[in-house]
């Protein structure tokens, strides 16, 4: 099954960039600040209520059966997809959802959602998607609000699916966050850690650097040296160094 998502890959939509391979968050987020720029200054996300445990069957049928040429390749899809799943010893039908977990389930979600973005592209819509994290580019509210309803319908209608109104919002790329990064409010804006992760990051240091964890001080190390290397591997990224400064300063404290 590993072959599959490199053979398909090239016949999804441009502006996707997750669940595949040579794709990156960091690549969506670097998307995002070219649409703002272009003066897109509205931004929103339509939520789908829990994709993977709803969507039709038939469909994802339909939609792998266009991809596969090979009769057996079809057969094996077909049998994982029927397959259902086993938990705490009991088993139930795959009648409904994708399987999340197994070697299918990226690129299933793939898919379904490629219709989606082709429609957004056949509509001139501006947007970018790592994995479940998806925006959508506005010139204006009026914009977007329009354009939410109208896509609301058809992620109803031709996707059987339903959109999470409480976890959908709209605002500014400034006042929102995308992939952990959000984004200066500058003509030519710049990538900033978003201030939601600032606070994460800090309560996962006081817990590393704790001394009366009942561990070494070796293993505290360690770990510590882990969670610090891959935080600033993600968000590095960032093209506000004070701010990296500052945590720095303050983890160096701790």
């Amino acid at each position: 099954m590993q072959v599959v998502p490199k053979r398909w890959d090239g016949t999804f939509s441009a502006p996707r960039y997750g669940f595949g391979p040579g794709r990156s968050a960091h690549q969506a987020v670097k998307a995002a600040p070219e649409y703002i720029a272009a003066g897109y200054r509205g931004v929103g996300d339509l939520h789908v209520e829990k994709f993977f445990e709803r969507v039709d069957p038939d469909q994802r049928m339909a939609k792998s059966a266009e991809r596969v040429s090979a009769q057996r390749l079809w057969k094996l899809i077909r049998a994982l997809l029927r397959a259902g799943v086993r938990e705490g010893g009991r088993g139930s039908p795959g009648d409904e959802g994708t399987p999340q977990g197994g070697p299918l389930s990226p690129l299933l979600s793939n898919i379904v959602r490629d219709e989606f973005e082709r429609e957004l592209e056949r509509r001139g819509q501006r947007f970018a998607r790592y994995a479940d994290d998806r925006n959508l580019y506005v010139r204006s509210r009026r914009a977007g609000g329009r354009g939410r309803k109208s896509l609301t319908r058809f992620i109803g209608t031709k996707l059987k699916l339903r959109v999470n109104e409480a976890k959908s919002a709209g605002g500014r790329p400034w006042e929102r966050k995308f992939g952990g990064f959000s984004f200066t409010h500058d003509r030519k804006p710049k990538r900033r850690i978003a201030p939601q992760a600032l606070p994460r990051f800090r309560e996962r240091a006081r817990e590393l650097t704790r001394r009366r964890r009942g561990i070494s001080r070796e293993r505290r190390a360690k770990e510590r040296a882990q969670y610090l290397q891959g935080w600033i591997g993600y968000f590095g990224k960032c093209q506000t160094p004070a701010v990296l400064h500052s945590l720095e300063e303050w983890t160096r404290r701790r």
